[in-house]
């Protein structure tokens, strides 16, 4: 008969429950093109990621110009986990496809990094993919008080959600979350259908931030983009 000592057996259940998160986090469609279940888009509030951005990063994007929401990415997903990466290497980005997104997405290197993780994995070609990225971004209304805002902002992340919520018509408590670091806001994701209607995001998507009050640095001053 089989004896386990109380270590062992906390060692069997915590390597029982990583084979289950890894068996959520994966999906037998597994990095291949054009074989998802929706979308996150991800709106990345351009402020905060200026306070802490630094090399290339931070000089494509954080300049004079004034940015307030802008797209960080559209990123397929499945029900369990997301593909990414799904053709090694990925085809090369079209300079000139690039530089159409910069009023969306103001940094080049943003962009040729979205293609090759996410873009690959749409099943689209270049111009269709950056295409669907500036239909669902279109399909978003950014809420007034979020929209000219020059000085600093102290909201809860409830507060962001149902301000959105209010402001879209059809989005739902549980299509949207917030991504925050230990102070600031960073993101607003929202969930889309193929066919870019707004859904509910699947589980491993409704992981939300848990700071209370987050901190809206102020967009730079001048008209915003």
């Amino acid at each position: 008969m089989f004896r386990f000592s109380g270590m062992r057996i906390l060692f069997l259940i915590a390597a029982f429950e990583l084979m289950l998160g890894a068996a959520w986090a994966q999906d037998n469609r597994q990095n291949a093109p054009g074989q998802f279940d929706y979308y996150v888009l991800s709106l990345s509030w351009s402020p905060s990621f200026c306070e802490t951005a630094t090399g290339n990063a931070r000089r494509e994007q954080c300049g004079p110009r004034p940015y307030s929401f802008v797209v960080h990415g559209l990123w397929p997903q499945y029900e369990r986990g997301f593909p990414e990466s799904c053709q090694v290497p990925p085809p090369r980005l079209d300079r000139r496809i690039m530089t159409s997104m910069l009023d969306l997405m103001p940094a080049p290197g943003l962009i040729f990094h979205e293609w090759d993780q996410h873009g690959t994995c749409s099943g689209l070609e270049a111009r269709e993919y950056f295409d669907v990225v500036r239909k669902a971004r279109a399909n978003v209304k950014i809420p007034s008080q979020y929209a000219d805002t020059t000085v600093p902002l102290r909201v809860t992340p409830n507060q962001v959600v149902n301000a959105f919520i209010n402001a879209n018509e059809g989005l739902a408590p549980t299509g949207i979350t917030i991504d925050c670091d230990r102070t600031r806001l960073r993101e607003v994701r929202i969930c889309f259908s193929r066919d870019l209607k707004f859904r509910e995001c699947s589980r491993n998507n409704q992981r939300s931030c848990r700071t209370e009050t987050l901190k809206m640095p102020p967009v730079r001053g001048g008209r915003l983009f």
